[in-house]
């Protein structure tokens, strides 16, 4: 079956009167009039703008990606208004992401068969019932559940933004649209600590699912009206693939995402999350065959990354996403629990970088109409690099919050300059029949980032503490009298192993002293313990932001990979 939405040619042929080739010349003042000129669907719209279909796009895209962070400011409060141990809150995030990131791949091949107006419309009903559910859900087993079912509205969803991106916008001039789906991208992430604070400590935590009722319904009523019906593909289902991929996924995401959970060992009886991991690997190296083996029917056709470009932005992808979760968790703990900032002190902090996320990110998607957007996208990386390599350098105990906004700034101007060319670049050389598959498998692999970027942040952050804290007590045990000294140390190092220490300063009160310490020595050790807490916990989160840059390095030279080819002239194998 042919596509409504395939491309036509966007050149005119030579004049075949004179069967001449155009001069330099010519082509000059051609390009300029074509960038002069309106946009031209690659679909039909009946009359209205491609920009039509962007409101009810960036609507629920904005929602998918604010739930992702606006529930971890709620997690004191889910704690105590529901009763629920931190594990059983961890679940209210963990359900949503495991679902999200297990269906992303089937959802982008239902928008191929089904039609992405049809699948993104349920996904946004599904979404938007769901957040009502978990606003209502009075007991923790309810919230969890109805965040699980908002997670597959999610799915549903986010292949759809930018497969009709793809499929109504023409190569050229793309990126502009993308600009806006990066800005959304970007500032819902930043902005969802934000708002979460607003809502937790002046309303109730309640609303931070209600409030995706009337923002749900508003959207709804635009992709109604507005999205088109874009031609589906009759194709066969692969429900082998349908079943391994969500098996594999949802094993090898459950058991990095959950792994700290249990310390790495043992889930129950002789399941442990190595044991899940591998499991997940495995299904998912069966999945890839099967794939091969079916073509073009396959769930994810494995053609897509014969496409240099594509597979290098689904590596950058996931680079991105595991710089924005290693740069947040560390960082959020240092200055609440460090600096002392409450929640909406440090939601504040990073509003400047959230702001000029917003700005620059539809400003680089139409710089990335204009030149390769390789080049955007590896300046991009370059300035987030940059950017927390300056903050691993400035984080000390008695940092001022404040000198933090102008490298945050810079991680802002970063974020917006990557997000939406690579978003660009990795559909620039799809087709209608592939749209779907290929931003399904541009969303998992940046989803598994994410959940990599969790866990591994998580797992340096908690090595270097059980290193940082022992070495922080020992060159500080000078302070306290000789007969302390060693027992001191010990104490530290055996708190630090255990994970006892959170990083609050009042952590000093609850170390283990010995019987008749008398007063004096106790309020000395005291104050020893708070600093030694401080500096430890600094120098950990150090340590972890040099991870993060490292990776962000691995991005910045990935992007310089990809092919330098202008927009509008990718080949297949580019």
């Amino acid at each position: 079956m042919t596509d409504a939405g395939s491309p036509s040619p966007v050149s005119s042929a030579p004049n075949s009167a004179t069967n001449t080739a155009p001069t330099d010349a010519t082509a000059q003042a051609d390009a300029a009039a074509a960038r002069r000129s309106p946009i031209v669907p690659l679909v039909d719209l009946h009359g209205r703008s491609p920009w039509s279909i962007l409101p009810p796009l960036i609507l629920g895209f904005f929602m998918i990606m604010l739930d992702t962070t606006i529930v971890n400011i709620a997690v004191p409060t889910l704690v105590q208004d529901l009763d629920a141990s931190l594990v059983a809150v961890g679940w209210v995030t963990s359900a949503y992401l495991l679902s999200y990131a297990t269906l992303l791949l089937l959802a982008g091949r239902l928008g191929d068969r089904f039609g992405s107006r049809r699948v993104f419309i349920g996904g946004l009903v599904v979404f938007t019932v769901a957040s009502a559910a978990c606003g209502f859900a009075g007991h923790i087993a309810l919230l969890i559940a109805a965040r699980a079912v908002q997670g597959i509205g999610a799915a549903l969803m986010t292949p759809q933004t930018m497969a009709m991106i793809t499929r109504v916008f023409p190569p050229e001039r793309r990126g502009a649209a993308m600009g806006l789906w990066g800005a959304t991208a970007g500032v819902a992430t930043i902005a969802g600590p934000l708002l979460g604070g607003v809502f937790v400590e002046y309303m109730s935590w309640e609303w931070i699912f209600f409030i995706n009722v009337p923002v749900g319904v508003v959207a709804l009523w635009f992709a109604l009206r507005n999205l088109p019906k874009l031609e589906r593909h009759r194709t066969s289902f692969d429900v082998v693939g349908v079943v391994l991929s969500v098996l594999g996924l949802g094993a090898f995401v459950f058991g990095i995402q959950e792994g700290s959970t249990y310390d790495w060992g043992t889930i129950a009886g002789p399941i442990s999350v190595w044991s899940v991991i591998g499991l997940g690997v495995l299904i998912l190296v069966v999945f890839l065959w099967w794939q091969a083996r079916l073509g073009e029917a396959a769930l994810l056709p494995l053609r897509l990354f014969r496409n240099r470009t594509f597979t290098l932005a689904n590596v950058s992808g996931m680079t991105i996403s595991f710089a924005m979760i290693g740069i947040f968790f560390p960082l959020t703990i240092f200055l609440q629990s460090i600096l002392g900032l409450s929640p909406i002190e440090t939601a504040l902090l990073n509003l400047p970088s959230s702001l000029i996320s917003g700005v620059v990110a539809p400003l680089a998607g139409r710089l990335s109409d204009r030149v390769p957007g390789k080049w955007v996208v590896s300046a991009g990386f370059a300035m987030i690099a940059i950017s927390v390599g300056v903050i691993a350098w400035l984080i000390q105990p008695d940092l001022v919050a404040w000198h933090l906004i102008f490298p945050m700034l810079l991680f802002g101007a970063g974020t917006g300059s990557v997000f939406s060319p690579l978003a660009n670049l990795a559909t620039s050389g799809l087709d209608g029949r592939t749209a779907g598959a290929g931003a399904g498998a541009f969303n998992t692999t940046r989803q598994v980032g994410g959940v990599l970027g969790s866990a591994v942040i998580v797992s340096a952050l908690t090595s270097r503490l059980a290193s940082r804290l022992p070495e922080a007590a020992e060159a500080a045990s000078g302070q306290l009298p000789a007969d302390y000294r060693q027992s001191f140390v010990d104490g530290i190092t055996q708190a630090a192993s255990a994970g006892s220490f959170s990083g609050e300063s009042g952590g000093a009160a609850s170390f283990p002293l010995p019987d008749g310490v008398p007063d004096a020595v106790k309020q000395q050790i005291d104050a020893v313990v708070t600093s030694v807490i401080h500096q430890g916990f600094a120098s950990a989160v150090t340590d972890t932001m040099i991870v993060v840059t490292a990776v962000l390095v691995i991005g910045f030279f990935t992007a310089l990979l990809i092919p330098a080819t202008r927009p509008g002239h990718l080949s297949p194998r580019q």
